[in-house]
């Protein structure tokens, strides 16, 4: 089985600032970590790698810095990670970002499987895992609390309002992991080093095959016109 994570660097820190002009995220000289909700997309991938065999691909699309995260994949022992990084693609919103996402997954691919962390902790809007979907065309199932390899096929649980939902699910699809699946591991000492040295692979605009008016804040048909903080009720 062939998979597919997708992870995203995310600013370590609870003050976010935004730029005034585009109303999106200043990223520059912020501390920045890996999701902590992908550590469990990652951990579920190489689960599945040791039952069912295959290899296991980290992908992020960031700026120059975010191979640090794919780094900790590495070490994690993921098998490739590639950085999806363009100038082009700053100030995505979800729309922009899942697009670009599914465009490399397809050059990059196939792939039988592509998981995702629920959410991300910038933007909480658990939106890119299923537009990915979306874009590729194939089976999503959200909220998936535990991932089995049983006799060939793909068995998951589904958190649902009222408790879970078992379900078998065909390939090629798409999940999105909560932290009930799984714990994930720690890199030993000599994975970190070794990651170290590792150079992920890198693909620009031209690699993932789409204009530029699709990508980034020119092909974000949302915008984020004022931002305002809620007055605590006394």
């Amino acid at each position: 089985m062939n998979i597919a994570v997708c992870i995203k660097q995310v600013p370590d820190t609870a003050e976010l600032k935004l730029d005034p002009e585009t109303n999106t995220l200043i990223r520059d000289g912020v501390d920045a970590v890996l999701n902590p909700l992908d550590d469990f997309a990652l951990e579920a991938a190489l689960r599945l790698r040791q039952a069912a065999g295959g290899t296991v691909t980290a992908v992020t699309m960031g700026p120059p810095q975010a191979e640090d995260i794919l780094r900790k994949a590495r070490a994690m022992g993921v098998d490739e990670a590639v950085l999806v990084s363009d100038r082009a693609f700053a100030g995505a919103d979800t729309w922009a970002t899942s697009l670009t996402l599914a465009m490399a997954l397809r050059q990059l691919g196939p792939y039988d499987l592509i998981l995702c962390g629920k959410q991300a902790i910038d933007g909480d809007t658990a939106q890119v895992g299923p537009g990915i979907a979306a874009h590729l065309g194939i089976p999503q199932v959200t909220y998936v609390t535990r991932i089995d390899w049983h006799e060939g096929r793909l068995l998951v649980n589904r958190l649902l309002d009222g408790g879970t939902v078992r379900l078998a699910v065909p390939l090629p699809a798409c999940l999105t992991v909560l932290k009930e699946a799984n714990e994930p591991r720690l890199p030993t000492l000599a994975a970190r080093v070794d990651a170290l040295r590792d150079q992920p692979r890198r693909m620009g605009l031209g690699d993932v095959r789409l204009p530029p008016k699709d990508t980034g804040l020119e092909g974000s048909p949302t915008r984020v016109v004022r931002i305002t903080v809620p007055t605590a009720a006394r």
